[in-house]
Order: structure tokens, then C-alpha cells, then sequence
């Protein structure tokens, strides 16, 4: 392979600006060879005509006279573009060395921004690691102490009567009060034991004192004192307002505990943080663990940095040095270039030593190994059992297909006097699981260039590279999916024709196996990423109580093209949870009135969720193109809410509604794709009607798409067209249908995560920077 094509699929996407500019340099190095060949081209020709002309033994003479005459007739001009050595340098060389001089400024000028950056960034890590490790100490000897004096009250107070007071142990949930009676709430002392309560008074003293003493040993100043002693009998001590444990409200449960320590502070001003427990230690550990973690990957992408920056230098010096002879100017460009900060500078791998040391003692009890797999993780290797597998499944899938569309043909199910309820059951489930097939294969589709464009999609997503899928993972998922509904269906069609009792059965239990395999606790078929998707959707339902991440919104767009799939999937939950089967006609689940609001709350949930996600954004980022977003989904709703209207009374002033409410939404979410999440129509872009940076080389590709998206966006006008079908084609075009917004959203994946990974336009990537626990503010 050529350096150039290793050297930009080595590139760190990110920070892509900042690399020498190798295909620049390597173009004016080709124009200097150009040049040269050019006049080595017309001195052959001049020599042919000398030739012709016949040979003087003065042309020798004649040629070494010119040299020397123009060496000493050289304009002032000429004298500047030699270098020291007295070497005469060409204009396309000095251009050359110029275009070099400022790319080695702009990488030096880089590196010692990200390098001060990481530097300041593991100071403050270490500081708030041995914060964290005192208080830890502190937390674990008073508790191991509070335990062994109640020990020796309880043994003391054995023979007392029963109204004796309790000792003051842990509570349950392991929390502490920092207050002026110390670290014992005050419902844990009641009217009786003086000693316990001149214990607990000492005690609690104490402990704030030595956590006082801990943080102001690491460099935290405390205001607001009480007197000027701190010695048990000087009186209890409180913990000042100059410090807190900050976790981030990211959920739920954090966001309530949040707004309740909040409440606590502002009634009790004379303490900063009373509360200090064992779950806010383990968060501000967690915390703490996972920015060792970013930290370790900043200095490791720096590394990486350098080495491939250096090595271009040396690369394209022996190139130009090639063509121009310039032995002189490649050696001192090419010393400077070994001199720079970014060559020479050994304090970023000082750091990742340091850091590498540092958490392998605090998170991986001192084993290396375990360490290594949580700074280092690695893609595990694919093998060529996966990709047999996925081979395997499909050429099953095919020929279960055959069969049972043979069977099915043969039975007459699908004739117009077929059995109608049959034929729902079957259209629902097998649509249902065929969506996510569909869904599964093109994510896959989706894998595979990301890939091959280098698109960083692990660290965009925040993906574990041990565990995160690759392209022949999903579709070995696609390829099983589709394999065992074709069984059960095959299955399902024998049993009916041989008219077994228990037939009905086989569908329900597809279901109890697919909602197993998704909740199974071991380690088979894709635990993690199983487990990483329930919560995505758990946050996704409970929007907008957790933080948005990407994956979360990104799911969560998913969810608007599947509303097919919900309805397939309210229908299956009528049909075999309500006992229609048996208890209630067919119709139970599809003529209802409440099974017909119940599939427009369906179609409003999704777009409902999209909208809390861009308010919760809204709220932490201020950004105003967040509440346009959430406009978009609140448009799209407006548009459900009239087609429902329609469906329900088909006349032409709703007719006329549908068709201006969806033309508006349409026309939103066009606009929305094309220049927000795609970047396109960009102002004096050099790739008309594009964007500047493009990853694809053939721009038809981005014109051929937007057609596409613009095509299938379009596809709800068939709600108002009066299309005269048999039931059986309706459900195969609403099925097609469904299919191609599934399709669209492929489309729509693959330039929305391009235009995120070229210019952030999510703001969700950088080198990950994790809020630290420990924070010290000012106070009046």
C-alpha cells in the first residue's frame, strides 16, 4: 500500500485539520519534478541541435563560462532563495519549503494546545483521586470504629431496660451527615445515653476534622471556620460551603437526589454538602475511573499524532529530496523537524505511564491485565465462523421460504376465500419480525461503510470496541431472525393442515422465545449488546429524565420509521394476551374502538419521545436548534393526529387537511435532513448544493440519495389515495410501504453519522471529557 492511502486511513478523524497536509506537499513535489523534467526535456533538444549544428571543442569552455557568469550576475532576489550552503534554490522548491514550514508550525502549534490541555487534565485527575482516596479511608476507618464501639455500648447496656437508645450505626443506605452534631442524624440519638451521645459527638467531630484535614492536605482552601481551634473539645466543626460532590444528574434517580440535596443545602447554610454516602463515593469513583479512561485514550491519540506526523515529514523529505537534489535543505528542514515539541517532547508518555500506574492500582487491584482491557480495549477478531453462519441462515431462510410458499399455495390460505384470520395472524407476526430483519440487514449496510469511509462510529456512539458489533454481526442476527420465523411458520402451517388443536400455539410461542432471547442473562447471542439496547429504550420511554446521548436520540429515530412494527406489535399483544383467539372473535383486535386510539397513541409515542429529547437538550445546551427540532416532531404529530381524523371520516375537508398538514411536515423534515442533519445546501460550498467536506467520492451518490429520501418521504400520499385492492394486496402494500421507510432510514443513517463525524454537528463528539466529582467554588 502507498504511504498516502495509510497515512489518510491512519488519520484521527477528529482532528484531521490539525495533520500535515500530505497530499499538498506530495502535489508540489510533482510540480518540481514536472518542472525539472521539463527542462531536462528542452536541454536534450538544445543538445540535439548543437549536434546537428557539429561539435567545437569550445562549446565545454563556452558552457562553464555561462554557469559562472549568471553565479556572478545573480540578482539580490536570487542570493535570497539560496540556502546556506550556497545552494541555488528554485521557485518551486522554496515553495515547497515554505508550504512545509507552515505545516510544521500548524502541527507544533496543535500539538502543544492538546498537549497543555491533557496535562492540566491529569493534574486535576490525580488531585481529585487522592481526595477521593482520603475521604474513602476516613469513610471506611469511623464506620469500621462507629461498628466496634456500638458493639461494646450494646454489650455495656445488655442488662438496661428495653428503652435504651439504639446505637448509632450506618442507615441502610450508608449515609452520613456532615452536620453540627457530626456525622449522626439527629432521629438516630434519643433521650437517654448520655455517653452514646458524647460519643457520637466526638466521633463525628472527629471524622469532620480528619476530612477537612484530607481535602485541605490536597490543596482545597475552606472559608467560614468556627473559632480558631479544632480540637474535640473546641466545639463541633461543620463542613464549609467551599465544597461538593457533584455527580451529574444523568437519570432519574440522580436528578431526584440532586433536587433533594439542593432543598437541604439552601435550607441549612451553614453546611455545603451534608450528604456523603456510599452511593455518591461510588459515582465519584466511577466517575473519576472513567476519566482516567478518556484521559489515557486523549494521550494515546496524541501519540499517535506525533508518530504519523512525523513520519510524513520524513516521507515527503525523501520525496522532494529525490526530485530537487536539495541535500542541503532536506538535512536542515528535516533537523528542525526532529527538534519540534511535538518529536522531541516525552511528557505526554511520562503521563500515560503515570496514569496507566495510577489506575491500575485504584480500579484493577494492582493486575495489569485487567487494566489493559479497560484503557486498551480491543475489537475482538472476526473469525470465519460468523461469516459460515451467516451463510448457513440465509440459505435456509431461502429454502424454509419456498416451502412454505409452496404449502401455502397449495392450502389455499391465501386465496380471497382463505381463512381470514389466519391470514392477519400471519401478515402481523411475520411483518413484524421481517421489519426488524429488514432493520437489522441494513444497520449492517450501514456497518460495512462506515467501515470502509472510516467513519468512527465506536467512539461517536460511545461503543466499547470489545464488544461492539460488526457488519457480519448483524447479519448473522438479520439472517437467524428471518430462519426461525420461517420455521415456526412452516411448522404453523403443517400442524394447521393436519388440523391440530395446539397450531394457534406456535406463534405465541415465537413470541416467548424472541422476548427470552432478548432478556437472557448469559453470555450468548450478543448479551452486551442486547442489554445496551433495553437500556437505550428505557431511556427513550423515559424522556426526558435521562441525559441524551447519541445512541439514544439515534435510536430513538429509528422508532419514528417503526411504527409499522409498533402496530404489528399492538396487534400480537391483543391477539395473544386478550385471548381473542379463543374467547373473542377475530375482529376483537381490529374493529375496536379502543384498538383503534390505542394504534394513534402508538404512532403519536414516538415523535413524542424524539420531542422530550431535543427539550431536554434544549435545557442543558441552550441551543435553539433544539427547539426547532422538537418543532419538527410536534408537526409530524399534528399530521398523525389529521390522517387519524381522516381514517375515521373520510370526507374531502379532511382529505384536504391531511394533504396540508403532511405537506407542511414533509416539507420540514426535508428541510431538516437535507441541511441539518446532513449538512447539505450548504452557503459558497465548493460541491454544489453539497457540503465542502465529502467522504464519498462519487457526488452522484449524495444526488441520487436526496432524490430517494425526497421519493419515500412521500409515501403517505397513498394514505389518500382510493387505491381499489383485494385485503391481501392492501397488506402487502402497506408492508411495502413500511419496508421503504425502513430503506429511507438506511439512507438516512449513513449521511447523518457522515455529517456528525466530519463536523460535530450533534456537539456529542470530541476526546471525552468527563466531569470530575470534587469541585471547590467560591462563596460570599
Amino acid at each position: 500500500m502507498k504511504f498516502s492511502r495509510e497515512y489518510e486511513a491512519s488519520i484521527i478523524p477528529e482532528w484531521k485539520a490539525a495533520f500535515v497536509d500530505y497530499k499538498c506537499l506530495k502535489k508540489l513535489v510533482k510540480k518540481i519534478k514536472v518542472a525539472r523534467r521539463d527542462e531536462d526535456a528542452s536541454s536534450d533538444a538544445d543538445a540535439l541541435v548543437a549536434g546537428a549544428s557539429g561539435f567545437s571543442v569550445l562549446h565545454p569552455v563556452r558552457g562553464l563560462a555561462a554557469r559562472f557568469a549568471s553565479k556572478m550576475q545573480a540578482s539580490p532576489e536570487d542570493e535570497e532563495s539560496s540556502d546556506s550552503s550556497g545552494e541555488l534554490v528554485r521557485p518551486d522548491e522554496r515553495e515547497f519549503l515554505e508550504r512545509a514550514d507552515e505545516e510544521l508550525e500548524k502541527v507544533n502549534r496543535f500539538y502543544a494546545t492538546k498537549e497543555a490541555e491533557l496535562l492540566a487534565r491529569g493534574d486535576a485527575l490525580i488531585h481529585q483521586l487522592r481526595i477521593l482516596a482520603d475521604v474513602k479511608r476516613i469513610l471506611a476507618d469511623h464506620a469500621a470504629s462507629r461498628r466496634g464501639r456500638a458493639r461494646g455500648l450494646l454489650s455495656r447496656t445488655h442488662f438496661m431496660p428495653a428503652t435504651a437508645p439504639r446505637p448509632p450505626a450506618i442507615s441502610g443506605s450508608g449515609r452520613f451527615l456532615l452536620s453540627a452534631s457530626g456525622l449522626a442524624s439527629p432521629q438516630s440519638m434519643s433521650d437517654g445515653s448520655v455517653e452514646l451521645h458524647q460519643a457520637q459527638m466526638t466521633e463525628g467531630a472527629t471524622m469532620a476534622d480528619e476530612v477537612m484535614a484530607a481535602l485541605e492536605g490536597n490543596g482545597v482552601s475552606f472559608v467560614g471556620k468556627k473559632g480558631g481551634s479544632r480540637g474535640r473539645g473546641a466545639g463541633p466543626l461543620q463542613m464549609p460551603a467551599s465544597v461538593r460532590i457533584d455527580i451529574p444528574a444523568t437519570n432519574p434517580g440522580r436528578t431526584a437526589l440532586k433536587v433533594w440535596e439542593e432543598l437541604v443545602n439552601v435550607l441549612r447554610k451553614d453546611v455545603a454538602d451534608p450528604f456523603v454516602h456510599r452511593k455518591k463515593i461510588q459515582h465519584a469513583e466511577k466517575n473519576i475511573r472513567d476519566a482516567f479512561m478518556a484521559l489515557h485514550r486523549g494521550l494515546e491519540l496524541l501519540k499517535k499524532f506525533s508518530f504519523l506526523n512525523v513520519k510524513a515529514f520524513t516521507k515527503i523529505l525523501k520525496k522532494f529530496l529525490k526530485v530537487s537534489e536539495q541535500q542541503r535543505a532536506t538535512d536542515l528542514f528535516s533537523e528542525k523537524v526532529k527538534g519540534s515539541s511535538f518529536s522531541t517532547s516525552d511528557k505526554v508518555l511520562q503521563l500515560a505511564d503515570e496514569v496507566e500506574s495510577l489506575f491500575m492500582k485504584h480500579f484493577a487491584g494492582n493486575d495489569r491485565m485487567v487494566a489493559m482491557k479497560y484503557l486498551k480495549p480491543q475489537q475482538p477478531k472476526s473469525t470465519h465462523m460468523i461469516t459460515f453462519l451467516v451463510g448457513l441462515f440465509t440459505g435456509t431462510f431461502v429454502s424454509l421460504f419456498i416451502i412454505y410458499a409452496i404449502s401455502a399455495h397449495v392450502s389455499g390460505i391465501f386465496s380471497s376465500a382463505g381463512n381470514t384470520a389466519y391470514m392477519g395472524v400471519v401478515y402481523h407476526i411475520f411483518s413484524m419480525f421481517a421489519l426488524v430483519s429488514l432493520h437489522c440487514f441494513l444497520y449492517g449496510c450501514n456497518l460495512f461503510m462506515w467501515k470502509n469511509t472510516r467513519i468512527n462510529k465506536n467512539f461517536i456512539f460511545d461503543f466499547a470496541p470489545n464488544t461492539a458489533l460488526t457488519h457480519r454481526d448483524a447479519f448473522l442476527m438479520s439472517a437467524s431472525i428471518m430462519c426461525t420465523v420461517l420455521a415456526a411458520l412452516v411448522i404453523n402451517l403443517f400442524l394447521r393442515n393436519v388440523g391440530a388443536s395446539y397450531a394457534k400455539a406456535v406463534p405465541g410461542a415465537l413470541i416467548v422465545l424472541s422476548m427470552g432471547v432478548l432478556v437472557c442473562p448469559f453470555n450468548v447471542f450478543y448479551r452486551s449488546t442486547r442489554y445496551y439496547f433495553m437500556r437505550v429504550l428505557r431511556n427513550i420511554v423515559f424522556s426526558p429524565f435521562y441525559k441524551v446521548l447519541m445512541a439514544d436520540f439515534f435510536m430513538a429515530d429509528q422508532l419514528t420509521s417503526q411504527i409499522p412494527l409498533l402496530r404489528h406489535m399492538e396487534f400480537t399483544a391483543c391477539y395473544f394476551m386478550a385471548g381473542s383467539f379463543t374467547a373473542n372473535p377475530y375482529e376483537t383486535c381490529t374493529n375496536s374502538q379502543e384498538y383503534k386510539h390505542l394504534a394513534y397513541v402508538i404512532s403519536f409515542l414516538p415523535y413524542y419521545w424524539r420531542a422530550m429529547q431535543c427539550l431536554r437538550r434544549y435545557l442543558e445546551e441552550h441551543d435553539t436548534n433544539q427547539l426547532a427540532n422538537a418543532a419538527k416532531y410536534v408537526s409530524a404529530m399534528v399530521a398523525a393526529v389529521v390522517r387519524f381524523k381522516y381514517s375515521a371520516t373520510p370526507t374531502s375537508f379532511w382529505a384536504s387537511m391531511v394533504i396540508i398538514s403532511s405537506s407542511g411536515a414533509t416539507l420540514y423534515q426535508l428541510y431538516w435532513d437535507f441541511v441539518k442533519d446532513w449538512g447539505f445546501f450548504a452557503r459558497k460550498s465548493k460541491n454544489r448544493w453539497l457540503r465542502d467536506e465529502l467522504i464519498l467520492k462519487n457526488k452522484s451518490v449524495y444526488y441520487v440519495s436526496m432524490v430517494l429520501n425526497l421519493v419515500l418521504r412521500l409515501g403517505w400520499t397513498v394514505s389518500v389515495m382510493e387505491i381499489s385492492v383485494s385485503i391481501n394486496q392492501t397488506r402487502l402494500l402497506y408492508f411495502s410501504l413500511a419496508s421503504l421507510e425502513i430503506i429511507r432510514r438506511g439512507h438516512w443513517n449513513f449521511y447523518r453519522l457522515e455529517n456528525e463525524h466530519l463536523n460535530n454537528v450533534g456537539k456529542f463528539r470530541a476526546v471525552k471529557s468527563v466531569p470530575l466529582p470534587f469541585r471547590e467554588f467560591e462563596t460570599d
